[in-house]
């Protein structure tokens, strides 16, 4: 089966900086890969450069077509992209942001059939929103908002998740359970590609880890393979092991 996504030798500049450097990868169905690296290594870049949102060099396919030789509506059909902070700035309720994630399907908060409605309720209570589906998003808390986001980008049905850094601003117990959330969407033939500063999470979550720096990716592989010591002190400039917990993993950083 073709990838969901596919980049091939992807450059791509920010003003003077040189933001992604030949970056190359596949998202296949079924896979989910996390995106570590530190602040300001490309990890955002590389989100929009897929999307064919930032001009770039290179080969790009999103579900087999250069995304910028696509409408906004077949781009929102392949993938849903969540953002860095996504922001609400209309105080509608939580349901009326998920359905949202119909508009490329023709629907809207006012307008939902049957299968919109369907979408929407599996979004909600897949991220355990079902108490708060009617409260405002102006008056729930950070992290309940950060879990209305994803569910709007649920609902989208989109074969393809981009994910900028999804659990940021969440606890533990809701960090492990978007990673759930994930695994659910790969489960079903979907795929997913998220971007985190949590390397304990993504070492639990992803079936390969892409590790960047200054717009390359130095590491890629299983978590065992591209979190190994020598990777991680070259992203992040600390001498660093993965260690496996029980059931999980941490990441120990030295002085």
């Amino acid at each position: 089966m073709s990838a969901l996504l596919s980049l091939r030798g992807v450059s791509a500049d920010l003003g003077a900086t040189h933001a992604l450097d030949g970056a190359s990868l596949d998202v296949a169905p079924g896979e989910i890969i996390a995106l570590l690296g530190p602040n300001g290594a490309g990890k955002t870049t590389l989100f929009r450069v897929a999307l064919g949102l930032l001009a770039a060099t290179g080969e790009i396919g999103l579900g087999g077509a250069p995304p910028q030789t696509l409408s906004a509506r077949d781009r929102a059909l392949r993938a849903a992209y969540l953002p860095q902070r996504p922001q609400s700035i209309w105080p509608i309720s939580v349901e009326a942001l998920v359905a949202l994630g119909r508009f490329a399907h023709g629907a809207a908060p006012d307008r939902l059939g049957a299968q919109d409605q369907r979408a929407v309720d599996e979004a909600i209570e897949a991220c355990g929103l079902g108490p708060l589906r009617s409260r405002r998003m102006d008056e729930i808390s950070g992290g309940e908002k950060a879990r209305a986001h994803l569910a709007r980008a649920l609902a989208q049905h989109a074969p393809l998740l981009l994910l900028d850094e999804p659990t940021a601003g969440l606890d533990p117990a809701q960090a492990f359970g978007v990673g759930d959330i994930l695994r659910a969407h790969a489960e079903k033939g979907g795929g997913v590609i998220f971007s985190t500063h949590d390397i304990a999470l993504a070492a639990d979550v992803a079936h390969r880890v892409l590790l960047i720096k200054s717009g390359r990716i130095i590491a890629q592989g299983a978590p065992a393979d591209a979190l190994a010591s020598d990777a991680l002190r070259e992203a992040y400039g600390r001498p660093a092991h993965l260690q496996r917990v029980g059931d999980s993993f941490a990441a120990i950083f030295e002085r």
